[in-house]
């Protein structure tokens, strides 16, 4: 694609000699695991998304995991979640030995609807799971006040909401853990996988402390059944040098939005809608076209890249057919799944590029008519 989705290749190039002199630093150290730089990284991600504490992680994936089990999420639990979303957090609840509980989605911002929240739990009910899809928030300090009234745990997953705000607070703010992934094109990406477990409970961050570690609490001595999870120091040292611009790659990507907000706003697409109380970081732009597939398709044949995040929602998926759930329960996230089309707004963007891509899905709309 003359216009990709993400471009990696760019943000590296810019960042070519310190990244390459971290990663050297790391080499001649030999510190490669749970070393100086990842105790950094778990001082400085926190207090961007206040929070107290970080537990880095080898991928969102094992964060959303590692949260559930240090929270004492198990077998023969249930946890509200959403099917519209990446399969990770549905993946991450089973893995555990608890079962998803699905809630259908508000069409406003794609996020769990919190008016469904209360109707879905029963005596099994252990945690609530939003996503905060897209990098806008979940009304997450409403979904904490139900969990606190039923006795619930609340873990976000905030794998693309990095640096968000709900109500001037970061993701950290909210609930018992919110989790970060790391996977090089999230707004703040590696050079592989990682994640990180965000927390203010000081027994919580250490218990996901040592699941990390095989659930040791001492040299060969166990007290938990644990994972191999820990974040590479290199991907830690990588992780630190990009901190320093995700501000500034964050308002590059609010910049591309406002900019397609503008030039779009006349056409027949539903664009993102970024509720008043929160600061949407645009991980993603995601209009919505009845069309879409078409739409996609013309972009493409003009060189202009974009993606479907997600094709399918998880509760027709045939890996999670056990749950029991069928075509027609969740139909918010289902209409949302034909529909959505995400385009691109990376920081790099530049300004030309912006004006192409706008340009490019104005004529291919006016074929469309």
């Amino acid at each position: 694609m003359a216009i990709p989705m993400a471009n990696p290749k760019a943000q590296y190039e810019a960042l070519r000699d310190e990244i390459t002199w971290a990663v050297q630093w790391v080499f001649d150290s030999c510190q490669f695991i749970l070393g100086p730089s990842v105790e950094a990284l778990e001082e400085e991600v926190p207090s961007v998304c206040d929070a107290r504490f970080g537990i880095a992680v080898n991928s969102g994936t094992d964060a959303i995991v590692i949260a559930l089990a240090a929270a004492g999420i198990g077998s023969g639990d249930e946890v509200i979640t959403t099917p519209f979303t990446f399969v990770a957090t549905t993946e991450a609840i089973m893995i555990v030995g608890a079962r998803p509980v699905y809630v259908d989605i508000d069409p406003s911002d794609f996020n769990l609807d919190p008016e469904l929240i209360e109707q879905a739990i029963t005596s099994r009910t252990k945690a609530i799971l939003p996503v905060h899809l897209y990098g806008q928030c979940a009304e997450i300090e409403r979904m904490q006040a139900i969990a606190q009234e039923h006795g619930l745990k609340l873990i976000a997953d905030a794998a693309q909401a990095i640096g968000s705000k709900h109500k001037a607070k970061g993701m950290g703010a909210y609930g018992d853990a919110a989790t970060l992934s790391f996977y090089p094109t999230k707004n703040l990406g590696g050079c592989g996988d990682g994640g990180m477990v965000l927390t203010n409970d000081a027994e919580l961050a250490e218990k996901a402390k040592s699941l990390r570690f095989h659930g040791q609490d001492g040299s060969y001595s166990y007290q938990y059944v644990g994972f191999c999870s820990r974040l590479d120091e290199i991907q830690a040292a990588v992780l630190r040098v990009k901190l320093k611009r995700l501000d500034e790659w964050n308002g590059a990507r609010a910049a591309n939005a406002a900019y397609y907000l503008d030039a779009l706003k006349d056409l027949p697409l539903k664009l993102p809608y970024a509720k008043p109380e929160n600061l949407h970081t645009y991980h993603q732009f995601t209009v919505r076209s009845a069309r879409r597939d078409e739409l996609k398709a013309k972009l493409a044949e003009r060189g202009v890249g974009s993606a479907v995040f997600y094709p399918s929602p998880l509760h027709v998926q045939k890996a999670y057919q056990s749950l029991g759930y069928k075509q027609g329960d969740f139909p918010e996230a289902e209409k949302a799944a034909q529909e959505v089309l995400s385009l691109p707004v990376f920081p790099e963007l530049a300004a030309t590029d912006r004006q192409t891509v706008a340009a490019a899905v104005r004529d291919c709309m006016e074929e469309l008519a």
